[in-house]
């Protein structure tokens, strides 16, 4: 589990491609102070788990699924891509809930200043834009962000000076392909809604009234 909070840009080093999966070595430094084998870390937002380290890097596999659903398949050496460790307990929560599970891809169709902020604008599909809210939380590439504009086809965020500084949003241009994970609640709540309780139905404004939660 993340949050969404970007501890480091990290650099692909090496890419060792097989027919539909790949092997990555990133190099970073703040998050090798710890990393242990078997270890998650969010990767341009996708949980990957370390399989080998040295000192200033690490090597995970990247496997067939993994390639379809993001964008990690268009990184090449050099590219700089998000880093954060997995979340730990007795730290603070400054993001979202983020699994690092990644629901589909993006495409970045706008990019826009605004005094100090830079707006961001996102064309995904259907299946990625039903869970996006106005004020809710959306990751890109693993960054915890607030949606601040919501059409039927796009969405769109305005980035504060530090976040484009210290994450790759910086170095995106209109055209480029981005992760996206939904905010988990929104998932969840529309799958427990479409079960139906034992002689009672679908899960519906009736139900509810009967059972005193309206």
């Amino acid at each position: 589990m993340f949050t969404g909070i970007v501890e480091e840009l990290g650099e692909v080093s090496a890419m060792a491609r097989g027919r539909d999966s790949m092997v990555l070595t990133i190099k970073a430094k703040t998050i090798m102070s710890d990393l242990k084998l078997g270890d998650s870390v969010s990767t341009n937002g996708v949980c990957l788990t370390v399989t080998e380290k040295g000192s200033d890097y690490y090597k995970a596999d990247v496997m067939h699924e993994t390639m379809n659903r993001s964008s990690l398949g268009k990184l090449k050496p050099g590219s700089h891509v998000n880093l954060e460790r997995a979340m730990s307990a007795e730290g603070r929560f400054g993001g979202h809930i983020v699994s690092g599970h990644i629901d589909g891809t993006g495409s970045i169709t706008s990019i826009k200043k605004d005094d100090n902020a830079v707006w961001y604008t996102i064309a995904a599909p259907e299946n990625i834009m039903r869970y996006i809210i106005e004020k809710g939380s959306i990751a890109i590439d693993g960054i915890s962000l607030t949606v601040a504009k919501v059409t039927d086809k796009d969405f769109s965020v305005s980035i504060i000076p530090h976040t484009i500084k210290e994450t790759t949003l910086g170095e995106k241009r209109v055209g480029d392909i981005v992760n996206l994970e939904n905010d988990l609640i929104g998932k969840y709540v529309e799958k427990l809604i479409t079960i139906s309780p034992k002689k009672s139905g679908n899960i519906d404004k009736e139900f509810l009234l009967r059972n005193g939660y309206i």
